[in-house]
C-alpha cells in the first residue's frame, strides 16, 4: 500500500513540476553570471538591490521638494498666523491647530489637502472646522462652507502664482516679497 502512495506522489509531483514549465522559478542558472560580483552588478542595474556605501548618493531622477512647490509654499504662507498640528509634504496635507483671536469660546481649524501640484482651484481640498464651546467646555464641532474658505483659496492661488512667476524669472530671490506684496498681505491680515 505504501508503494502505491509513493508512486501516486511521484506522478502528482511530476505533473505539478511540468505545469510550471519543468523548472522552479528563478532556477535558470544560465540567466545569471557565475561570478558573485557580476550578479551583484546585474541586480543593482535591474533595481533589485542597493549598496550601503551609496545610500547618500542619488542616481539621477527628479525630486520635488517642498521649497520648490509653489502651491505648498503659498499655503503655508497664507495660514502662517495659525499654529500647525501637522504639515506632511509627502502625504500632501496641512492641518492647523484650533485657533481663536478672541476669548469667546469659538475657534477654527483648517485642513488643506493637495490633490495636484498644479495651480488650480481643484488642486486643493480645503476644510474649515468650527468649534463652539459653552461655559462648561462642552464643545460642538461642525464643517461650514463659506466666504473664509473662498478667501483662503483665492489667497493661496494668488500667492502661488506670484511664486511661480518668480521661479521662472532668472534673477529672483526666493521668499522675498516686493514692498507692494508685503503691503497687500498686511492689509489682508488686518481685514481678518
Amino acid at each position: 500500500m505504501s508503494f502505491i502512495k509513493k508512486i501516486a506522489f511521484l506522478i502528482v509531483f511530476t505533473i505539478t513540476l511540468n505545469s510550471c514549465g519543468g523548472k522552479l522559478p528563478g532556477a535558470d542558472a544560465t540567466k545569471y553570471p557565475p561570478d558573485p560580483k557580476e550578479r551583484v552588478k546585474k541586480n543593482l542595474e535591474e533595481g533589485r538591490g542597493f549598496r550601503l556605501s551609496e545610500m547618500g548618493k542619488t542616481n539621477g531622477g527628479t525630486f520635488d521638494f517642498a521649497s520648490s512647490n509653489e502651491l505648498w509654499r503659498a499655503s503655508l504662507d497664507t495660514i502662517d498666523f495659525m499654529p500647525l498640528t501637522s504639515a506632511n509634504y509627502s502625504g500632501g496635507i496641512i492641518i492647523t491647530d484650533w485657533y481663536s483671536e478672541q476669548q469667546n469660546n469659538e475657534a477654527i481649524k483648517i485642513n488643506i489637502r493637495f490633490l495636484s501640484n498644479e495651480i488650480r482651484t481643484d488642486s486643493l481640498d480645503i476644510k474649515i472646522y468650527y468649534r463652539k464651546c459653552d461655559a462648561n467646555f462642552n464643545c460642538s464641532t461642525s464643517i461650514r462652507e463659506g466666504n473664509l474658505k473662498k478667501e483662503i483659496m483665492k489667497e493661496i492661488l494668488k500667492t502661488a502664482t506670484i511664486y511661480e512667476k518668480q521661479n521662472k524669472d532668472k534673477n529672483f530671490k526666493p521668499y522675498i516679497l516686493t514692498d507692494t506684496q508685503k503691503i497687500s498681505k498686511n492689509r489682508n491680515k488686518k481685514k481678518k
